[in-house]
């Protein structure tokens, strides 16, 4: 006879399953991948329980939904598994030395690459490596050194491989680095990168596989769900369906092809025509989200009203005039497919409104949330309600302006800081608005997020208190927003009959922590349709 029972039945001392008008439920059962059930007794859906159930029985235990991530990037994390763990430097011998020890077991003349989370402000040096530092760590290995996704560092070596001279044109939205004698001094900003880059060679597959299976338990640690990884290449997007199939991949990934370097038109109708092959291969693990546009700088080069506090010639760049951003929108969302784009300075956030109004006048009958601002990190209450009127949504990090405060600060100046990632002001003009970290540049983790926008702390301290919000609406943005964003908010967001069983489980009430409790609170299980993905460590 057939057993009809819960595969999986959870007890706890609060089931939030942020379906609206609900109070707190003690108990959840869960079949194949979906919830079946809910309970306010602990012992309700013990007729579900039979010889095959697994159950958990925690009853001081805490269920939220897992979280989303819905501006992150897992590809770098993947690979940052196994690359030099700069990071870890707290001083640039430290630093060097890292490398040095990389150098000797590595063949000579290959490459060697650094993690990328990680900032110069927190070496004891409060700067970035030069070329020649790196070249005392070896002269017979190129290296690249990578902080964000913005910038890096190459040795001789490496600017030797690439042709890199004093004399070499600065690409368009880049910078390279040079010392105050005007020599080359190894940085490389932006588009500029791209000189050295496009020479590394791909890691091999199993280990990119590995590096994502380790990355992806990461996530799955700290509360998170689902990625938006928002700069997947095509090779990516293969390595991550590799690790999925594998069944190593411990978070759901919506992917954002990158547009990058994809300046004319048949080289974006190239991408598309190779994208159609991924549109009908997705499930609910993996699947392509749509299209990742660049429109500005990072930290370093975000595109400004007002010139920078370091530099008052000097407002940041855009990479992209607007006509031909236009065209290049439109071309991806003709083809059926969502696009966001990186709009971080107050001018860059105009600009692409601008442009994105275009394409709706051009484009009648859009879905919504086809077209998304990534970070709209400095925008003010005009740019916010232009976004709110034509319902493009903004995705904002919080633990980016946690880490990178004091580095932002050098370049925009207190006042503009303190106005970074307004979540009060969207939310209060009806954007609708969600919550990731940007790592490499700011530490992933669902409460650390939530903390952030909660008490709007930072590195230097709290930062525009003005623009916090309350641990409920910080909760939305990871959940019940990121899922609406997605298109997905009739599978997950929420923890009700028939929608997939993601859920997190914690020690304490994240809902009735003190909000300093918050910042390092990390789930003991995270269940990914019905899969447990995280769990602790056993004890011997």
């Amino acid at each position: 006879m057939a057993d009809h029972g819960a595969d999986l039945v959870i007890r706890a001392a609060a089931v939030h399953t942020l379906v609206p008008g609900q109070g707190p439920q003690r108990a959840v059962a869960v079949r194949g991948d979906r919830i079946v059930a809910v309970s306010a007794e602990p012992d309700g859906l013990d007729t579900a329980v039979t010889a095959r159930t697994a159950v958990l029985d925690l009853p001081g235990a805490t269920v939220l939904p897992s979280f989303d991530d819905t501006h992150t990037h897992l590809m770098f994390a993947g690979r940052g598994a196994h690359d030099v763990p700069v990071h870890e430097a707290r001083s640039i011998p430290e630093f060097l030395e890292l490398i040095r020890q990389r150098a000797a077991t590595t063949p000579v003349g290959h490459w060697i690459l650094t993690t990328t989370n990680w900032q110069e402000l927190n070496l004891a040096e409060r700067r970035m490596p030069t070329a020649a530092e790196l070249d005392r760590a070896t002269d017979r290995h190129p290296i690249l050194v990578r902080r964000g996704g913005h910038n890096a560092v190459a040795n001789s070596y490496a600017l030797l491989l690439a042709g890199v001279t004093e004399d070499t044109p600065v690409p368009h939205g880049g910078v390279i680095g040079r010392d105050e004698h005007g020599r080359l001094n190894g940085r490389l900003i932006d588009s500029a990168k791209m000189l050295v880059e496009r020479l590394v060679p791909p890691a091999d597959r199993a280990e990119r596989v590995d590096g994502l299976s380790i990355a992806s338990a990461q996530y799955a640690a700290t509360g998170i769900g689902a990625v938006r990884d928002c700069a997947v290449s095509l090779d990516d997007y293969a390595v991550l369906r590799a690790t999925h199939e594998k069944g190593l991949l411990n978070t759901r990934v919506r992917a954002l092809i990158g547009a990058f370097g994809l300046t004319t038109t048949d080289a974006r109708a190239d991408m598309l025509d190779a994208m159609e092959d991924l549109r009908y291969s997705a499930d609910p693990w993996l699947q392509v989200w749509g299209m990742k546009f660049g429109l500005d700088g990072g930290l370093e080069a975000g595109a400004t009203e007002e010139p920078y506090a370091c530099d008052h010639s000097f407002s940041g760049t855009l990479m992209w005039e607007p006509d031909a951003l236009v065209e290049a929108v439109e071309a991806v969302v003709r083809r059926g497919w969502r696009v966001g784009t990186h709009a971080y300075g107050d001018r860059a956030v105009r600009v692409l409104l601008d442009v994105y109004e275009r394409v709706q006048a051009n484009v009648p009958g859009l879905p919504a949330g086809s077209l998304v601002i990534e970070h709209g990190g400095l925008a003010g209450a005009e740019q916010r309600a232009r976004a709110a009127a034509l319902g493009v949504p903004v995705t904002i990090q919080q633990p980016l302006l946690h880490d990178a405060a004091e580095v932002e600060r050098e370049y925009w100046g207190p006042e503009r800081v303190a106005d970074l990632f307004p979540a009060r002001g969207w939310l209060d003009q009806g954007a609708l608005v969600t919550g990731g970290s940007d790592f490499p540049v700011g530490q992933f983790g669902a409460m650390r997020s939530v903390w952030g926008m909660v008490t709007r702390q930072t590195v230097i301290g709290v930062q525009g208190p003005q623009h916090a919000i309350a641990f409920d609406e910080a909760v939305a943005l990871h959940t019940t927003n990121a899922t609406r964003l997605l298109g997905e908010e009739n599978l997950r967001g929420v923890l009700s009959p028939g929608r997939l069983a993601d859920l997190t489980i914690w020690e304490v009430d994240p809902t009735a922590c003190p909000s300093a409790a918050l910042r390092d609170l990390n789930p003991t299980h995270t269940v990914l349709g019905g899969r447990l993905v995280h769990s602790p460590e056993p004890t011997n």
